[in-house]
């Protein structure tokens, strides 16, 4: 093989490579982890990509598993940061400070409703404590819009007014059932440390 064409395929692997690294992301290796104003523990290792406040963590690539973390969701936001309540729609998915458990629950079924997932569902919500905060837990079903059936489960925790949520769901198939029991026991070692 010439070595003009050495140098063009090495040139167009490193260009790949850099397209499919994400813009901000980072590994997550199995161990403890800080994320905003919570520490948790994983088994797992992670691909995190960093917002303001939120985090998109994946292992295998978002269509087979994601974990959406929104911290510090203010009154009249919607739970997955995306806008502003508005006045034309009062009854969207935004947090309201002090909502009952099946309130956050239906508000977050609602958000995914709006990303066009369908047949949401959810059951087994739950009071849990994630250290000294009192919070809540339950477990999702719904269809992606090419018709993939998916698992998961919601943590949500509002403290000082504000909601902390993490979200995470992969494929039914597979997926959830290797990794529903290592998230379940993140979402457990979850604490507050600010």
């Amino acid at each position: 093989m010439p070595v003009h064409r050495k140098i063009l395929l090495t040139a167009v692997f490193f260009l790949l490579l850099q397209a499919c690294a994400s813009p901000g992301g980072i590994l997550q290796h199995a161990g403890s982890a800080d994320v905003f104003d919570m520490r948790v523990d994983t088994s797992l290792d992670w691909s995190r990509i960093h917002g303001t406040r939120n985090e998109l963590w994946t292992i295998d690539g978002t269509a087979l598993n994601s974990l959406s973390i929104f911290s510090g969701i203010k009154p009249g936001e919607h739970v997955f940061l995306m806008a502003r309540e508005k006045k034309s729609r009062p009854d969207g998915p935004w947090f309201r400070a002090g909502m009952r458990p099946d309130e956050i629950r239906d508000v977050v079924l609602d958000a995914l409703r709006g990303q066009n997932w369908s047949n949401v569902s959810a059951d087994n919500l739950r009071p849990q404590h994630y250290g000294d905060a009192d919070g809540l837990r339950f477990e999702l079903a719904l269809t992606n819009p090419d018709g993939l059936v998916y698992r998961g489960s919601v943590a949500a925790v509002e403290r000082s007014g504000k909601l902390t949520l993490l979200v995470w769901k992969a494929p039914a198939e597979y997926y959830a059932g290797r990794d529903s029991e290592a998230v379940g026991k993140m979402f457990d070692s979850l604490r507050f440390v600010k």
